[in-house]
């Protein structure tokens, strides 16, 4: 048995799975920055609407360019609630991993 170009094959073999692994651990990361905008920008809102401030417009400022079309903002009761898409090459994992955060403003 020649085992010469074991290594070789083993290697180009290999190649795939650790890219699957980079993907997944990318995307991962991506949700979390996702959530952490998320977190940011319901605060933004509940702080706005507490000052009488319209709170999505307080929301859309605070995220980044990119996180504007892909967030979800709802505003009732003195919740303020922004659900986030994370990005991602495919939309479908994007709406899988989709992260939600709220704040709330009493009033004084």
């Amino acid at each position: 048995m020649d085992e010469r170009g074991q290594a070789s094959i083993e290697l180009v073999a290999s190649v795939p799975a650790l890219l699957l692994a980079a993907l997944l651990s990318l995307q991962l990361l991506a949700a979390g920055y996702a959530l952490t905008l998320a977190d940011g920008a319901a605060e933004a809102g509940a702080l706005a609407l507490a000052a009488g401030r319209p709170a999505e417009r307080a929301v859309r400022r605070s995220l980044p360019g990119w996180a504007e079309d892909h967030a979800d903002i709802s505003v009732g009761g003195g919740r303020v609630t922004v659900r986030l898409r994370p990005p991602s090459p495919f939309h479908a994992i994007a709406d899988r991993l989709a992260v939600s955060s709220s704040a709330v403003a009493r009033p004084r």
